[in-house]
């Protein structure tokens, strides 16, 4: 199926360009999002009279990307998980929870979609995670994993 992106798409293409992309991940991803419209004549007249706003709105999602970027670039977060003798957690960090905890230090909005952890968070020790906050700027913090003294 061919789609028209709206977005600069990491992997996938930039904006204004026309792509082939498979059936469900037009209808349910790209176009769901507003990342992307049908290739249709008209759609791709339309677009071509609004590329320059649309990259100019682009390039604002970039720079405040880049203003978080540097807020929280190489920070590190502190999570208390009950844990066994062997140092393994019961359960996982996962990014809902890492996204809370931004949220509660640092007061920003991080939706747990952008939060990659470079290996699954299982076990007591430090671990690298990376933000993708826009298709060209990605950050880097260090989640602490901790061991909750007591069971409450």
């Amino acid at each position: 199926m061919k789609v028209i992106l709206l977005e600069n798409l990491k992997r996938i293409g930039s904006i204004g360009e026309i792509i082939d992309v498979k059936r469900g991940f037009a209808r349910n991803f790209l176009i769901a999002n507003k990342k992307a419209l049908y290739a249709s004549k008209e759609n791709i007249k339309e677009v071509e009279k609004i590329k320059s706003q649309l990259s100019k709105k682009d390039n604002e999602k970039k720079l405040e990307a880049k203003k978080i970027a540097d807020k929280i670039d190489k920070k590190e977060f502190i999570v208390k998980k009950l844990s066994t003798e062997n140092k393994e957690l019961y359960g996982s960090v996962k990014p809902t929870e890492i996204s809370i905890l931004i949220k509660e230090k640092e007061k920003l909005n991080i939706m747990p979609s952008m939060i990659q952890p470079i290996k699954e968070i299982k076990s007591l020790g430090k671990f690298k995670v990376k933000i993708s906050l826009h298709s060209e700027i990605e950050s880097e913090i260090h989640i602490v994993v901790e061991s909750a003294e007591t069971i409450q």
